[in-house]
């Protein structure tokens, strides 16, 4: 008999394996009372084991350390130990008592059936969740596998029976300047993150409603809510406030996807974060008006999928304020608001090919793409100017798998590396040009295979409009910021992870700073929780 977990990539970009169990048949016979006794021990001890790991196994349920080639190794390895101890006692005991009466071992292999099936109907139960993940995403939310609560008490079933899904997580993350004479501030002069000890937290919930009970394809109306609070607010004030209220469906055998209503499109495109506490700056896109978790904002997304790898995806989308995200959420907490002053429209096209890892076949994925704004801009050239309108943005990036560790059983574990590149007008944009080089490891150690090292590097060029006319004022202005970051995240338990990492980045701040604000070295720790 055979069950199979599986819980596919998270919001993280964390891949978690898929456990794949079997239980061997066991048979035995009982001999006349002339044969040596020790056979029917040893078959009584197979039979206790075996017993045993079906319990532990259905007990562990989703547990991510239960990969099939780590189960194998643990079968072989009881085996040779029952062997062993076979010819043990073959050789220094010829007679270990009465033999067990006969209808002992067919209880336990019936215990063992039952364990099995329980094992196998959880699954199930896990697998019709899948439908109610929020479609339409870059990344698979997880499943109640990867929860903390699962489906203790029947409530997630309860829910799902009237085609209602959930997903709620909480993301925390701090960061702190370890270098000596950091040039502490007060927070309300603090110029980056880590210069004071820093703490950012972001919670959400999402709630789905399967349509396609009622015969729409894939349909579903997704709701959420998110509420964000840091120490340093310069990023985005705190707020309690929608996340997303969207309609999704399906056309023509799922060739062509369907979304809209208000959206953050940092989920929709590019698909630049990954492992937690690390990933790409999507800030060269949030200047130019691609709508944010905090600052969602009315759209329609539609994607055509020529094939199962090759798409191209477009968006119609009400711009974020064309002063920033801060702006943004500053003039409309909640979200609800149709538009904020001076936005305009941003179009946005994205073409891609993304194939998903397989025994043999390498994860890949490439994705190129382009966005132009109504919005009416403060020019960087001339402050005196007028507002106006014609900004744009693109951004090209890509994935590979290098090497699969576990290609026969959990083919996305291995080695990565990948590069992005953003890039919009120094005219109207602090951020001129963004590159990113990365290389990461999925799964790197047997012992835990759900973990991910990154290894990330970058350099933010700024306007060179705006440092000028720093350099005119006689501030002390540089012309780009470069990092290197390099983070553990560890699968600690279904829907738990933590990270650890370290960040050392060359001017820190945005095109100004002080001799003191020139170098930082940021200790990275951060949780994730879902249930």
């Amino acid at each position: 008999m055979e069950s199979k977990y599986a819980v596919r990539d998270c919001f993280l970009r964390t891949i978690l394996p898929r456990r794949c169990s079997a239980a061997a048949a066991r048979s035995f016979n009982l001999k006349p009372s002339q044969k040596q006794c020790w056979l029917v021990f040893a078959f009584s001890l197979a039979a206790y084991l075996f017993d045993n790991s079906v319990l532990a196994q259905t007990a562990s349920g989703v547990d991510p350390s239960n990969h099939p080639v780590d189960q194998a190794s643990r079968r072989r390895n009881a085996s040779d130990r029952v062997e062993k101890l076979r010819i043990n006692r073959a050789i220094t005991s010829p007679a270990l008592g009465p033999a067990p009466r006969p209808g002992a071992l067919l209880e336990k292999r019936a215990h063992a059936d039952r364990a099995a099936q329980t094992s196998r109907q959880k699954t199930d139960d896990f697998a019709r969740y899948d439908n109610l993940r929020e479609k339409g995403l870059w990344f698979n939310v997880p499943g109640p596998a990867d929860t903390i609560d699962q489906d203790k008490g029947g409530v997630r079933s309860a829910l799902a029976g009237v085609g209602i899904g959930y997903i709620g997580w909480t993301q925390n993350s701090f960061a702190n300047n370890l270098l000596p004479n950091a040039a502490r501030s007060t927070i309300a002069n603090q110029l980056y993150m880590g210069q004071n000890p820093t703490f950012a937290s972001a919670n959400f919930m999402i709630v789905t409603y399967d349509l396609s009970q009622f015969g729409i394809s894939d349909g579903q109306i997704v709701l959420g809510v998110e509420q964000q609070y840091s120490t340093w607010d310069r990023p985005g004030p705190d707020r309690v406030g929608l996340n997303t209220l969207a309609y999704y469906q399906t056309f023509f055998d799922r060739t062509v996807e369907l979304k809209l209503g208000y959206l953050r499109n940092q989920n929709e495109f590019t698909g630049t974060l990954f492992g937690g506490i690390t990933g790409s700056n999507m800030a060269a896109l949030f200047q130019a008006g691609m709508s944010t978790n905090a600052a969602p904002t009315p759209a329609i997304n539609l994607k055509y999928n020529f094939d199962p790898r090759l798409y191209n995806k477009v968006s119609i989308q009400r711009s974020i304020s064309p002063d920033g995200p801060y702006v943004q959420i500053t003039e409309n907490p909640t979200g609800l608001n149709w538009s904020t002053p001076h936005a305009g429209i941003l179009l946005v096209d994205e073409a891609g090919y993304k194939s998903k890892a397989a025994p043999g076949v390498p994860d890949t994925w490439l994705r190129a793409g382009v966005g132009f704004n109504s919005s009416r801009y403060a020019s960087l050239t001339d402050t005196s100017r007028r507002r106006e309108d014609g900004n744009n943005f693109h951004y090209i990036s890509a994935d590979r798998q290098f090497w699969q560790s576990d290609a026969s059983g959990t083919p996305s574990r291995g080695i990565y590396g990948g590069f992005s590149m953003m890039g919009a007008p120094a005219e109207l944009n602090r951020i001129s040009r963004y590159y990113e080089l990365r290389l990461y490891a999925r799964g790197a150690f047997d012992s835990r295979p759900s973990d991910l090292i990154a290894l990330v590097a970058s350099n933010t060029s700024w306007s060179k409009f705006a440092v000028d006319a720093a350099l005119a004022k006689g501030q002390l202005a540089h012309s780009d910021t470069t990092a290197i970051a390099g983070t553990y995240t560890a699968h600690l338990a279904p829907g738990i992870y933590a990270g650890v990492g370290l960040s050392y980045i060359h001017n820190p701040t945005s095109i100004t700073h002080t001799h003191q604000t020139k170098h930082a070295l940021n200790l990275l720790l951060s949780t994730l929780i879902f249930f």
